[in-house]
């Protein structure tokens, strides 16, 4: 078994959905331009109100990829 080393970046997806759309839009984009995603972890959930509704979920992920040699 070979070792690894991983690198970190945090992103912020958005949804009018749901929290859960926000993650699932964040890490559909990362997976477009970032090769070997693993993990992610959320940091960060907020949204935008408007009129005493949720408008907008915004949620913010570090999201773990291995490095290539």
């Amino acid at each position: 078994m070979e070792d690894h080393v991983y690198k970190k970046i945090e992103i912020i997806g958005t949804s009018e959905e749901s929290s859960d759309d926000a993650i699932k839009n964040a890490l559909y984009k990362a997976s477009r331009s970032v090769q070997n995603l693993r993990w992610f972890e959320v940091v960060e959930t907020r949204g935008n109100i408007v009129n005493g509704s949720i408008e907008r979920w915004q949620v913010t992920i570090k999201i773990g990829f291995t490095m290539k040699d």
